[in-house]
C-alpha cells in the first residue's frame, strides 16, 4: 500500500527574494521597534548577564537558541498578510510597553517586545508564518524573567511541597522526622529547605527542555502538551527525592553532605536525573505516537473498503 503525501511549501524568505516596495515599510518597522524597545533590551540584557541572580540566567540560552531556530524555520515566501490583526497587535504592544513603564513594571514591557514582534509578523506575512515560527516565540517568552511578586508565590508552596515529599520518604525509611512547615528535623540534625531548594529552577528547567523536547521529538499537539503537564509533577518529585536523599546521607554519612561540595553535586546529579528522565517520557510519548497513527492508518483502509 502506498500513500500518497501532499507536497511540502519549504521555499523561505530572504533579502534576496524580498520585494522591493517592501524593504523601505520593513526596514522602518525594525527602526521604530529598535528604538521603541531599546530600553527595555538593555534592561533584560543586564538582568540575563546578572550572575548573582541565576534565576534571570537562563535567557543567555534560550534567546539565542529562539533565533537559530527562527534562522532554520525561515518565513515562507508566500505573504498572507493579517493587516487587521498585525496593526491591533502592534498598538497593542506600544501601549503595554508605555504603560509599563509608567509603572515600572518590567515584566509585562518585555513581553510588549515579543507582542510588537508578532504583529510586525503579521502585517508583513500573516498567520501561516507566525505558526511557522511558534516555537522561537515560545522560547522568547520562556526566556524572560518572572516577576520577585509570582516567584514569591510560587516558590513558598514549592518549598512545603519537597519537604512534605522528603519528610514521607524519610519516615518510609524507618527514620525519626518531624516536620515543621519547611524545616526536617531528623536524630541529631535539622535541615532547612530554602528558597534555593524549592526546586522552582528544575522545574523552570524541565519546562523549558520540554518545549524543546517537544519541538524537536513529537508532532502531536496533545503528545507536546502531555510532556508539559509531565514536566511539573516529574521537577517536583525529583526534588522531593534529592531532600529525602540529603537528609538520608545526614543521618548515615555525615552531616557535611547537607552543605558545600557534597550538597551542590548531589543537586546537579539529581539535575541530570530530571533531565533524563523527561527524555524517557518523550521517548515513550513519540512512541505512543507512532502506535495511534499506526492504528488509524490502519484502520483507514478498512473503512473505506466497507
Amino acid at each position: 500500500m502506498t500513500v500518497a503525501t501532499a507536497p511540502i511549501d519549504d521555499r523561505r524568505f530572504t533579502l534576496a527574494s524580498l520585494d522591493r516596495s517592501l524593504r523601505l515599510p520593513l526596514g522602518l518597522a525594525f527602526v521604530a521597534f529598535a528604538l521603541l524597545y531599546a530600553k527595555p533590551m538593555q534592561l533584560l540584557v543586564r538582568d540575563w548577564t546578572d550572575f548573582s541572580n541565576p534565576d534571570s540566567g537562563t535567557g543567555l540560552l534560550l534567546a539565542p537558541l529562539a533565533l537559530w531556530f527562527a534562522w532554520q524555520k525561515g518565513l515562507p515566501e508566500e505573504r498572507v498578510p493579517a493587516r487587521a490583526l498585525g496593526a491591533l497587535a502592534l498598538v497593542g504592544a506600544a501601549v503595554v510597553r508605555y504603560v509599563s513603564e509608567l509603572a515600572a513594571e518590567l515584566f509585562t514591557m518585555r513581553l510588549s517586545m515579543i507582542m510588537a514582534a508578532a504583529g510586525i509578523v503579521l502585517w508583513f506575512w500573516g498567520w501561516r508564518a507566525l505558526l511557522r515560527l511558534w516555537l522561537p516565540f515560545v522560547l522568547l517568552v520562556l526566556a524572560i524573567p518572572l516577576p520577585e511578586l509570582i516567584l514569591a508565590k510560587v516558590t513558598a508552596p514549592l518549598q512545603f511541597v519537597a519537604s512534605r515529599i522528603g519528610a514521607t520518604l524519610i519516615e518510609w525509611r524507618g527514620i525519626p522526622v518531624r516536620l515543621n512547615g519547611n524545616i526536617i528535623q531528623v536524630p541529631g540534625q535539622e535541615l532547612f529547605v530554602a528558597e534555593a531548594c524549592s526546586g522552582l529552577r528544575s522545574l523552570t528547567a524541565l519546562v523549558n527542555l520540554g518545549v524543546l523536547l517537544g519541538a524537536m521529538l513529537l508532532t502531536k499537539g496533545w503528545a507536546r502538551v502531555l510532556l508539559l503537564l509531565l514536566a511539573v509533577p516529574l521537577a517536583i518529585l525529583i526534588n522531593g527525592f534529592r531532600i529525602f536523599l540529603t537528609a538520608f546521607l545526614v543521618v548515615f554519612i555525615s552531616p557535611e553532605a547537607g552543605q558545600g561540595f557534597m550538597h551542590t553535586t548531589e543537586g546537579w546529579l539529581m539535575f541530570v536525573i530530571a533531565f533524563a528522565s523527561l527524555g524517557a517520557v518523550a521517548s515513550v510519548l513519540l512512541w505512543l505516537e507512532g502506535r495511534v497513527g499506526g492504528q488509524r492508518s490502519a484502520a483507514a483502509p478498512e473503512v473505506a473498503h466497507a
